[in-house]
């Protein structure tokens, strides 16, 4: 779904026209293009800010000799390239027909019968890879295009010869987590038997519509790849054995490509006769709205923004650890804001299609969304291969603002607008920064004028933590209010939160150590903002070796006691409430089946009386002792509920399978739940955010209003979104998710 140009967006690439951009990430842009005869292609462009980089040359270069290997049968034909440019190029035939994600969220599970032929081609494809001695190694359904001649694999970015690691660091899994191989979640050589194992996981992505593995944080992922069984559960009986044997953990044990193919398929039929007729129907009409699609360019803005930062290196000695990418975190994308239909190479995470009406180019008027704007993960790569890296990025309501992580900047975005309005004069990480609806409080550390002798002095020592305020005009750090010498001012340090004057944080002290977690004593802290003097501090268990956890996931002030949620050694989420006079814990208690991605980065949800849980059961915990006033297992046994929200008196949660349901907070009994039948597809994931006329909740692609007059789903909104939040100030519902920020109407 192309969205249109820039006004910086090159005017020729080589004898191509862009007419288009399909998609921009971190490393390049992908263009939809044109020759003067016409002839429509897909072009990609490495961004000129790291073209200089031998590296990434070198990439690009093995990315078109991987493509050319596979051909035009399997693969998205190479029709012409330069990777000696100035600014490297290729272009590619356009493919008409969706990614195999799209597909399945079009069609639900396929057929066994197109799954069987969807698998024999992809072995074809991946066998003639194999033969010149080239693994993928990022299957997944978004590289899988289906066309009606058959599957197209594309995405050669990280694809390299066999036993080639030059541009791999040791150690390190490359790759998308739920489709690995589990010698590449560990960070080993992945060979032709591991693309088997990720070709399995499509297969049973295509029967099921989700992953073997399932879903959430990178670092769970890559713990069930390795170490988990694969669930088979809705693939067809007669190919599970056949699948299983491909998801073998030993590689030695997985079958070849051949034999998988044929015990997939006997290779009758044409491809086009297998696939659903729904799928049929989109390939065609993806193949004539590309000729509809009108070139576009959008002005530039009225001021030029700030010139993006270029590669930092590691500096040890500096005010913090930092290992920060150049690019632009936030870019305003206008038509269908950024969808990409045509997955393309960008060296990171790409961004996921925005469903969207027929005509490709809409004026930004016709979007649901009132606003808006393209933004990038945060930027924790110092943490590769640990649950850091994936830490989602906290959304806060500010003054007029909107401020979050993208990129390794907080940016401050005007809440009405969309507009950019600053970005952090220093690299911060997303829980470093915490937000009382006024300020913004960050945990960042203070030159002690020490001088190593050598490179190991330098890295066993940490300066001394330091605590800081943020202008909210400017999105500069002020000098620290607080600094302390006994604690160190370490990169996983986190500010919890800040309420009535005072900062809450957890730091370390103990010798510095890369193992930043197991090799320190680990404190919470209460901090007087106005003097910097410290109130008290006391001790937290200590990290096990080899964690990668931070420790808390969520926190909060209610009356006089700092709620949070916690991450135990042994991975349970357990409630902590703490008094805020003494830093006394008053009460623990551990939440049974609730999961830390579940509820990371959330905002709690009390009131003065019950701090409430969903993620599975729902359950009110009373604030004074941590007993369970009441739970849903006992008024509503086995059912399933997303995580809660409330608002005027009134408890809201998704039930699975039903929809938005009400509860009094005080007993747990149901007021009224959600009519219709349209709340069978709510997202669990997701929160509600309820305002004075209607409550949403997210349903696929969409956010639908729920009427709380008549209880019935009412009009919905377009949305790539997975995290919602309401901008009171704003009148306005902030949706974060699917590499997009944006704002609906709040009614």
């Amino acid at each position: 779904m192309p969205f249109p140009l820039t006004h910086d967006d090159p005017q020729k690439v080589g004898v191509y026209r862009p007419i288009a951009r399909l998609g921009s990430g971190g490393m390049g842009t992908v263009y939809l293009a044109c020759t003067e005869g016409g002839r429509i292609v897909a072009l990609k462009t490495m961004h000129a800010r790291i073209a200089s980089d031998p590296a990434f040359r070198t990439r690009f270069r093995l990315e078109i000799d991987a493509a050319r290997v596979v051909g035009e049968r399997y693969g998205a034909g190479v029709v012409d390239a330069d990777p000696r440019a100035e600014t490297p190029w290729f272009a590619t035939e356009y493919v008409l027909g969706p990614p195999l994600d799209e597909a399945v969220e079009l069609c639900g599970p396929l057929p066994e019968a197109s799954v069987r032929a969807l698998g024999a081609a992809l072995c074809g494809a991946l066998g003639q890879l194999h033969a010149s001695d080239v693994v993928h190694r990022d299957l997944k359904p978004s590289n899988i295009l289906i066309t009606a001649y058959g599957p197209k694999v594309i995405d050669f970015g990280i694809a390299r010869a066999a036993g080639d690691d030059r541009l791999t660091r040791v150690g390190v899994a490359v790759g998308t987590p739920a489709f690995m191989s589990p010698e590449q979640a560990s960070g080993q050589e992945h060979t032709a038997a591991g693309d088997t194992f990720a070709l399995a996981g499509l297969l049973v992505f295509a029967a099921t519509g989700r992953s073997p593995f399932g879903h959430g944080r990178a670092a769970d992922l890559l713990y069930r790849v390795q170490y988990a069984e694969a669930d088979l559960s809705g693939v067809p009986d007669s190919l599970v054995p056949v699948l299983a044997q491909c998801l073998e953990k030993n590689p030695f044990r997985r079958p070849t490509t051949n034999w998988l193919a044929s015990q997939l398929h006997d290779g009758t039929g044409e491809f086009a006769d297998h696939l659903p007729d729904a799928l049929l129907a989109d390939i065609g009409r993806r193949a004539t709205e590309v000729w509809q699609v009108s070139p576009e360019r959008l002005p530039a803005p009225t001021e030029e923004p700030e010139p993006v930062s270029t590669v930092v290196p590691v500096r040890w000695s500096r005010r913090r650890l930092l290992l920060t990418g150049g690019g632009a975190a936030l870019a305003v994308a206008a038509g269908t804001a950024g969808a990409l239909t045509w997955n393309e190479w960008t060296g990171g995470p790409k961004t996921q299609p925005v469903p969207g009406p027929s005509n490709s180019m809409l004026p930004k008027k016709q979007l649901d969304s009132l606003w808006q704007i393209q933004v990038a993960d945060p930027d924790n790569r110092f943490f590769a291969g640990s649950s850091l890296a994936s830490y989602p990025s906290q959304v806060h309501a500010v003054a007029n603002l909107v401020v979050l992580m993208a990129g390794s900047d907080l940016n401050g975005v005007i809440a009405r607008t969309g507009e950019i309005d600053w970005k952090s004069d220093d690299t911060e990480r997303t829980w470093q920064a915490a937000c009382d609806g006024d300020r913004i409080i960050l945990t960042t550390d203070v030159d002690d004028g020490y001088i190593g002798s050598d490179l190991e002095d330098d890295v066993s020592h940490a300066k001394p933590l330091a605590l800081a305020s943020l202008d909210i005009l400017t999105g500069k750090a002020e000098e620290p209010f607080a600094h302390f010498s006994d604690l160190n001012g370490l990169p996983v340090n986190q500010a919890l939160c800040s309420a009535d004057g005072v900062a809450y944080a957890v730091a370390g002290r103990g010798k510095y150590s890369l193992s930043f977690l197991a090799s320190q004593s680990w404190y919470v802290l209460a901090v007087d903002i106005n003097t910097g003097r410290r109130l008290w501090m006391t001790p937290l268990p200590g990290r096990r070796n080899g964690s990668s956890q931070l420790y808390v996931l969520a926190a909060g002030v209610v009356g006089n006691g700092l709620v949070a949620l916690q991450v135990a050694n042994d991975g349970s989420v357990h409630a902590v409430m703490r008094d805020t006079r003494t830093g006394t814990v008053r009460w623990d208690r551990k939440l049974d089946g609730v999961a830390p991605d579940q509820v990371r980065q959330q905002p709690l949800v009390t009131d003065a009386q019950h701090l409430y849980v969903g993620a599975g059961r729902l359950r009110a915990l009373r604030l004074s002792d941590g007993g369970v006033a009441w739970d849903s297992k006992a008024e509503r046994p086995g059912r399933t509920y997303g995580l809660p929200a409330l608002k005027d008196g009134t408890l809201y949660a998704v039930e699975k399978g039903l929809g938005l349901v009400a509860f009094d907070p005080a007993d747990g009994r149901a007021k009224w739940q959600e009519k219709g039948g349209q709340g069978t597809k709510a997202d669990l994931t997701a929160a509600p955010v309820i305002g004075s006329d209607y409550a949403y909740s997210k349903r696929g692609s969409r956010l639908w209003a729920v009427d709380l007059s008549s209880r019935a789903p009412a009009h919905s909104y377009r949305t790539t979104g997975d995290r919602f939040m309401i901008h009171e100030k704003a009148g306005e519902i902030i949706a974060l998710g699917g590499h997009f920020l944006a704002a609906f109407p709040l009614r």
